[in-house]
């Protein structure tokens, strides 16, 4: 079950990643919907950098019955890259969602062989999601 916290004028329709979550895992989600401010404040406590993103991601412990983890997503980016890909919203937020899920399941694109990409790749396939998400993180 994903937990909404929707701290933004966003309208998102959580079906599509409420199925998403469930085809990869049983365990809750926290996702948070926020402004620009708010995801550089948190991204700069968090990790050390001073910008907002799009989307980030923190799992939590692994305990019994304890949710996957929280996912943060920065309302601001979404509308804009929607608009610069020529893509809906709902679509480029269930790219962010599902890339910030999979770093809750352990993927890290930043380490990795391209495991992660290859899953998004396959995700995105599944549900028939643009490819943006796959175009645009070719090469980091």
């Amino acid at each position: 079950m994903i937990e909404l916290d929707n701290r933004t004028s966003l309208n998102i329709d959580t079906k599509i990643i409420d199925t998403i979550s469930k085809s990869l895992c049983d365990r809750d989600i926290e996702l948070i919907i926020t402004d620009n401010d708010e995801i550089r404040e948190i991204n700069k406590e968090h990790r050390g950098i001073d910008k907002d993103t799009d989307v980030l991601s923190f799992p939590y412990e692994d305990m019994p019955m304890s949710p996957l983890g929280s996912i943060v997503i920065s309302s601001l980016h979404v509308e804009s890259k929607a608009k610069e890909l020529s893509h809906s919203i709902t679509d480029e937020f269930t790219l962010l969602f599902i890339h910030g899920l999979l770093h809750l399941l352990g993927y890290d694109h930043e380490i990795d062989n391209g495991q992660m990409r290859d899953k998004e790749a396959q995700i995105i396939n599944d549900f028939n999601l643009p490819q943006s998400l796959i175009i645009r993180t070719q090469g980091q």
